[in-house]
C-alpha cells in the first residue's frame, strides 16, 4: 500500500479529480459531494470520497509540481485501482484573449521537465489527454453551458523564473498557458495504460499583468468543478 495516501483498497473511487491544493480538494469534497469522507490527511495532504449524483467520486490533493503530482497519481494508478484523474487546477494564460477566470483544457502538455527521463525515452514524449475524458468534458460543458479552451499547454518546474520574458518563445509556438503538473500526469497515466486531463481556470495573466488571490483560487473556480463533476459521472 502506498505509504503517501492512507487509504485502504476500495475507499478511493475509479475516478479521482486532483487539486493541487489540499483545502480545495476539502472545498470540493465539502461542496459538491454528498456524504464526503475523508481518507487521508498524511502530510496534509487530503483524500475525500463521496458521491456525485449518485456516482462513487474521490477528490485528492497532489501538491505542487511535477515530482508531487507524480507521486500522488502513480499511487493512485497502482495502487488504488483508479482509471481516471482530471486534475483541477490554476494555470497562467499566455494569450491575451484567454482571460482570468476562463477554464482552458490541456490537450497536450509540452514540457522542460526531465521527468520524461525516467520512462527511459530516447527523444522528446509529446504527453496529450485521454480523448475518453476528454468527450466526456465536451459533453458536460456543452449540456451545463460551461464554456471552455482546449489547446496546448506547457508545465514547467520553476515558478519564478530569472528571465521575465521566458514565456514569449511558448507563446510564439502557440502554447496558451503555464502549469506545474499536467506534463507528469499524462505521462503517468500513458504508462499505465489509465486516463487523465488537466482542466485548469486561469488565475495569473502573463500577458496584461492580473493576478487572482489564494482564496479565490481555493473557492471560487466553480465552473471548473462542476465541469470536472459532471464529466466524472458520464
Amino acid at each position: 500500500m502506498s505509504i503517501h495516501i492512507g487509504a485502504s483498497k476500495g475507499q478511493i473511487a475509479e475516478t479521482v479529480l486532483m487539486p493541487g491544493d489540499p483545502l480545495r480538494a476539502k472545498f470540493i469534497a465539502e461542496n459538491f459531494l454528498d456524504s464526503p469522507v475523508r481518507y487521508t490527511e498524511i502530510r496534509n495532504m487530503y483524500g475525500y470520497t463521496g458521491t456525485y449524483k449518485g456516482v462513487k467520486v474521490s477528490v485528492q490533493g497532489s501538491g505542487m509540481g511535477m515530482p508531487s503530482m507524480g507521486i500522488y497519481s502513480w499511487d493512485l494508478f497502482t495502487e488504488f485501482g483508479v482509471e481516471n484523474i482530471i486534475r483541477v487546477g490554476t494555470a497562467g494564460s499566455f494569450d491575451e484573449d484567454i482571460k482570468i477566470g476562463d477554464i482552458v483544457v490541456a490537450l497536450a502538455a509540452s514540457t522542460e521537465s526531465a521527468y520524461q527521463d525516467s520512462f527511459g525515452l530516447h527523444g522528446h514524449y509529446a504527453p496529450t489527454v485521454s480523448f475518453d475524458l476528454l468527450k466526456k468534458v465536451m459533453a458536460a460543458g456543452e449540456e451545463n453551458g460551461i464554456k471552455f479552451r482546449a489547446g496546448n499547454t506547457v508545465s514547467t518546474d520553476a515558478f519564478y523564473e530569472a528571465d521575465p520574458n521566458w514565456w514569449k518563445t511558448w507563446q510564439s509556438m502557440g502554447v496558451m498557458a503555464v502549469e506545474m503538473e499536467a506534463a507528469a500526469l499524462y505521462m503517468n497515466a500513458a504508462y499505465h495504460g489509465k486516463n487523465a486531463l488537466a482542466l485548469m481556470t486561469i488565475s495569473d495573466h502573463f500577458v496584461n499583468g492580473g493576478i487572482t488571490t489564494a482564496e479565490e483560487r481555493e473557492k471560487t473556480f466553480t465552473d471548473m468543478m462542476k465541469l470536472s463533476l459532471e464529466a466524472a459521472v458520464k
